[in-house]
């Protein structure tokens, strides 16, 4: 696993599964992806090398590729974390480990919209036992006789509610009105779908496949502003264009092999979790960067 960051660093502003967040003053926050991997909502005592670098460089790629579209939080990425170091008014100075390189972003502050945005372009994961069970996805009355895998006749906004811990809960898009409002929740689902489209549309050219994916919004100084991640394996279902097939659950560019194991290990899904094999680890983490690696043509270094 990852070292931790200094312990004479201030405490985080908000820390989650993967990231940790911590205020910079002013408007700005810098968000650290670390290699933390959660499965089952439980995370693991084994970590990722890199993953928390592909995270985040693949977020900055997307931000600036889909900036014409909406407006999103990015300030900078943080490859000299020597910048950041930084001395109170009480003369209690910290220093930003090496270690945040390339996984950290400075971000603009936001009012987070509690929701999270998923869009689905196939028929997949829980959209698919969904599908199964009620001729539904997020509620929505889809043609009868669909395959697993199969591609939908449009991509479909199926929002959820964001969960800080657990499972988020799917709503209704007239929910979802409710909740927020029905002028925001237009605004979302036309900028979700937006830039879902754009993005499966350039990863084809690519050779992937972008089957679904979760996005946040949040505003800043008033406009409606993308935050958090975009477009990464934590976030999004990447299939590669050779092993797609209709009617089967081709293998992603995610965490897929570490839920698996821990399936067959008959771990009972409550902490503490056991931890990962080496080739387990090595062979995920490969899936992250190969990910990475497809979407931008570029090697991290």
């Amino acid at each position: 696993m990852e070292p931790l960051l200094e312990t004479n660093l201030p405490n985080p502003y908000y820390r989650g599964k993967v990231r940790d967040t911590y205020d910079l003053g002013g408007d700005e926050l810098l968000m650290v992806a670390t290699d933390r991997v959660s499965a089952f909502d439980v995370v693991l005592p084994s970590g990722i090398p890199g993953k928390g670098i592909v995270l985040t460089q693949l977020s900055a790629f997307w931000f600036e590729k889909t900036a014409h579209l909406v407006p999103n939080h990015l300030v900078e990425v943080v490859e000299d974390p020597r910048l950041l170091n930084a001395c109170l008014p009480s003369g209690v100075c910290y220093a930003y480990p090496a270690y945040v390189a390339g996984r950290s972003m400075i971000v603009k502050k936001a009012q987070r919209v509690e929701v999270e945005c998923v869009v689905r372009g196939y028929l997949s994961g829980s959209a698919w036992t969904e599908y199964q069970d009620w001729g539904t996805v997020g509620g929505i009355p889809l043609p009868p006789g669909l395959q697993e895998s199969q591609k939908l006749p449009k991509p479909l906004f199926t929002p959820t509610t964001k969960a800080d811990t657990g499972h988020d809960v799917p709503v209704t898009f007239k929910q979802l009105e409710k909740k927020v409002g029905p002028d925001l929740a237009r605004e979302l689902r036309e900028k979700s779908l937006a830039v879902y489209s754009f993005a499966a549309e350039y990863a084809l050219t690519r050779g992937l496949i972008i089957a679904d994916t979760k996005m946040e919004f949040g505003f800043v100084d008033g406009q409606l502003t993308l935050i958090d991640e975009l477009l990464t394996p934590d976030s999004s279902r990447f299939w590669a264009v050779e092993d797609y097939g209709v009617g089967s659950s081709p293998p992603s560019f995610d965490k897929q092999l570490v839920r698996d194991w821990l399936i067959a290990s008959g771990w009972n899904k409550e902490p503490p979790a056991p931890p990962l094999p080496p080739e387990i680890v090595a062979q995920t983490a490969e899936r992250y960067r190969e990910a990475y690696r497809r979407l931008t043509g570029r090697e991290l270094l």
